[in-house]
């Protein structure tokens, strides 16, 4: 790779940089707006009508996550019930019923925002399929998150309240006035760009020597433009975006990143609006835009240096990457989509080097909050947040406070709690696959395709893309048995709701408290040293977390 692709790559960088500046501001003052109590629309009153629900009605924590859960799980069946019922289904193509595992599965991943395939799309589901299960959960699921986010910054704007808003207006509000209008107008640049939408059976085509192939197409832009702004990640095609009829040019690969980023990098700044305190949005910020950069450059530089067993064998990094977009194009989406929870890819991230796989992995073992994913990566910044200012207190000896509010043991326990989930998910699990008789045999035997470290380093990238409802895999991994569709279904289920229940009981604590004053002993939680704390913490609960399962795979593999 010369000088100047290294140049191209840096501006390219910088000018994704740029457009989040000038997004910022705009962006997360509208969604302030979105999410403070004003008159409803014509629109969203006929919705509230058609449900039953009364959007005036201000809701207990319980009462929220009741909502939360209801809305989900029966997503969670009507696209199930899709998949099973396939072959009856307009737009079908010809392809039979999705099989029980496989459709429990890719349900689950779809509305826990993970958008796990374990197939590929463009064999296995129709039309109808992919419009009114995988595409409409895509915006559904991306709207349960945001709210779920809202309800935690209420809890920290509030006082002395025994609510946290409506789940059902701040849904609907999500959809209406956010996702739908941006994904919309982003659709229609993708389309300039060259991205397919076509109501069409395909085209056959004769090859180069002589064959016929079969050249699938559908309503690819429309599903690509909320796979990315709702940090969703399921492709139309089995190559993701790295298929040229879901992102064919290399300005498009920057439209796709920008739109992972803008709502998650833009929350910080809603965060701020809502608790009447810009500087606490700015501090959220610097930490999740610093770590960002710090892993998005050990990504670039070891894909760079091309060293690992993978490059060495193809004899150059490009192995597994489209030359549209280069290396550092390349790198780019993937810290993105790994440091969100898109999950999306533009490269096959088991053909990177042993350190640039482990860094998208650790992009998903920080909790994905960096900026994290559409309302997800804000209330798990906000929970490590609430553990910072708890650690501050005890170096200080002074009763911690955030925003006013006290950290109490019943508010710690929640955020413990809610840290414990994912890496118990992820390891468990992985553990579990590997020791259990009839299920070790046909991981080793059938899922793992590659023995030793990195197959290691597959099978815990699967698993903690799963709890962590990313959605990314090591391509190297076979997913569509039994067992691998089962338990990545549980636990991207649990790896999603377990963390909402904590994070809504912790909003319902908060906003039941009066805010105390000031005093010298309060740490400041906008100044550069909580912005270093917090970002400290981050990567120490991570890292006495993974470490022991890293040094037993992509580190080893690296350093061999």
């Amino acid at each position: 790779m010369g000088a100047a692709d290294v140049w191209a790559g840096i501006a390219q960088v910088a000018t994704l940089v740029l457009l989040l500046v000038v997004a910022y501001r705009p962006v997360g003052d509208w969604m302030a707006k979105v999410f403070t109590p004003v008159r409803h629309n014509r629109v969203e009153r006929g919705v509230y009508r058609l449900i039953g629900v009364d959007p005036d009605a201000e809701q207990s924590w319980p009462v929220y996550l009741r909502g939360v859960l209801l809305f989900s799980v029966v997503g969670l069946l009507l696209v199930y019930l899709l998949q099973r019922i396939q072959v009856v289904l307009p737009g079908d193509l010809g392809l039979p019923a999705v099989g029980p595992s496989l459709a429990f599965n890719t349900a689950a991943s779809f509305v826990a925002n993970t958008n796990w395939q374990s197939y590929s799309p463009e064999v296995t589901v129709g039309y109808t399929v992919q419009m009114a299960g995988l595409a409409v959960q895509n915006f559904l699921s991306a709207a349960v998150g945001l709210s779920v986010a809202v309800a935690l910054v209420r809890g920290f704007a509030r006082r002395k309240s025994g609510t946290l808003g409506n789940v059902w207006v701040d849904i609907v509000r999500g959809l209406g006035r956010l996702l739908l209008p941006g994904a919309f107008v982003f659709a229609i640049v993708l389309v300039a760009g060259g991205v397919v939408q076509s109501w069409g059976s395909g085209t056959d085509v004769t090859t180069l020597i002589g064959g016929t192939q079969h050249i699938p197409d559908g309503f690819v832009a429309s599903q690509e433009a909320i796979k990315e702004l709702g940090t969703n990640g399921g492709g139309y095609f089995n190559a993701n975006s790295a298929h040229p009829f879901e992102n064919p040019q290399a300005w498009t690969n920057l439209v796709e990143v920008f739109l992972m980023l803008v709502i998650p990098f833009s929350l910080p700044r809603t965060f701020g609006r809502l608790v009447g305190d810009d500087r606490q949005g700015s501090a959220i910020l610097a930490v999740m835009g610093a770590i960002f950069l710090v892993s998005l450059s050990v990504m670039s530089i070891a894909e760079l240096g091309g060293a690992g067993v993978a490059t060495q064998a193809a004899g150059a990094a490009m192995e597994g990457k489209e030359s549209r977009f280069g290396i550092l194009g390349s790198t780019l989406f993937s810290t993105a989509t790994t440091s969100t929870s898109t999950g999306a890819v533009n490269a096959m991230h088991d053909s990177y080097t042993p350190i640039g796989g482990m860094m998208a992995l650790v992009n998903m073992m920080l909790g994905e909050v960096t900026p994290g994913g559409v309302g997800s990566g804000l209330y798990g910044m906000l929970v490590l947040a609430v553990i910072t200012v708890f650690i501050g207190g005890l170096l200080v000896g002074r009763t911690p406070e955030y925003l006013g509010k006290k950290i109490r043991a019943k508010e710690m326990t929640f955020a413990a709690l809610y840290i414990l989930v994912t890496p118990t998910l992820v390891l468990l699990a992985t553990g579990l696959s590997l020791v259990i008789p009839g299920v070790r045999e046909q991981v080793l035997g059938t899922s793992i395709f590659n023995p030793g470290n990195h197959g290691l380093s597959e099978l815990l990238y699967a698993f903690t893309s799963g709890a962590n409802n990313n959605g990314s895999a090591f391509g190297g991994l076979t997913a569509n048995t039994t067992w691998m569709n089962s338990s990545l279904g549980v636990v991207m289920l649990l790896g999603r709701f377990l963390p909402m229940v904590f994070v809504l009981a912790l909003a319902g604590s908060l906003a039941a408290q009066d805010r105390v004053p000031e005093t010298a002993g309060t740490l400041p939680t906008h100044r550069p040293l909580f912005i270093g704390l917090l970002g400290g913490v981050a990567v120490i609960v991570t890292a006495l977390t993974y470490f022991p399962v890293l040094a037993l795979g992509p580190l080893p593999e690296g350093l061999s």
